[in-house]
């Protein structure tokens, strides 16, 4: 019996070292509904399961036997590239926060939300019909290179340590955040379909699509949201190339698909180019 358990023991012993183990970036998909955080407990979960790990419900252990984190929350209600620091590429995530993004986001002319996405309650309708095309085109413009933004209420932002959602949420008064710069390295029309239109959207750090909508809404006379969100690149991680989707999720796919850094790597010589050091 003791035979049987020691045998057993040895996989599992050396499965967890070799996730325990890796030191580097990779870029998982992640589906609409769930939080950017939930995905990433499921992903620990699922990997510390392969291991052997019986206990491995993230929000109840102890012990951090696995250190692991995201680049950048992308809205519970958008999907599309999350990159995952595992190991020391933790401290390669700042890079992800400040570079640039690619989304293709969809709008939809004539209903304002509270959230300024599909998620939230219609606080606004206007009409949309004397829109046109080259209205849009030339509108938006003004929404590129370094611009100044007001973020969203409902964002991960926090005042006081919590986040501004939750603040919301829970019935208290959030005032909103002062304008900050951004910048929009290329923003292009890519189907308009009143009340629909479709963005093509590459941005810097702390960006919000929805913010810009919104803004766009207003700036056509009339009020839109966003309606689907699609994170398509982050850094050097694309949704066609780089994406592993979660039946994908165990540790030989990740090893072929992690960049790897050493310890207190920062990688100055990543692929990526200098705008894109997400």
């Amino acid at each position: 019996m003791a035979g049987n358990l020691s045998s057993t023991a040895g996989p599992i012993t050396s499965s967890l070292s070799k996730l325990q183990s890796l030191n580097g970036l990779f870029a998982i998909y992640k589906k609409q509904g769930p939080t950017s955080a939930d995905v990433l407990n499921t992903l620990k979960e699922t990997l510390l399961r392969e291991a052997g790990v019986q206990n491995t419900n993230s929000r109840k252990r102890k012990k951090q036997c696995l250190k692991m984190g995201h680049g950048g929350t992308l809205d519970s209600a958008a999907s599309g590239v999350l990159v995952v620091g595992v190991g020391n590429g933790t401290k390669m995530l700042s890079t992800m926060l400040t570079g640039s993004k690619k989304y293709v986001a969809v709008g939809e002319l004539g209903k304002a939300t509270d959230t300024l996405d599909s998620t939230g309650t219609v606080i606004m309708e206007k009409e949309f019909e004397h829109i046109t095309r080259l209205d849009m085109e030339e509108k938006l413009k003004a929404f590129t290179g370094d611009i100044m933004q007001v973020p969203p209420l409902f964002s991960a932002l926090k005042k006081d340590g919590q986040r501004l959602s939750v603040l919301l949420k829970k019935g208290h008064q959030v005032e909103a955040k002062p304008a900050r710069p951004v910048t929009v390295y290329s923003l292009t029309l890519q189907e308009f379909k009143p009340p629909l239109f479709t963005l093509d959207i590459e941005c810097g750090g702390g960006f919000y699509v929805r913010s810009l909508v919104d803004d766009l809404g207003k700036a056509l006379s009339s009020c839109a949201h966003v309606k689907e969100l699609i994170r398509t690149k982050q850094g050097q991680f694309t949704l066609q190339d780089h994406v592993l989707h979660e039946e994908q999720w165990s540790l030989e796919n990740i090893l072929g698909a992690l960049y790897p850094c050493s310890e207190g790597d920062q990688r100055s010589d990543s692929p990526q180019s200098p705008q894109t050091a997400t």
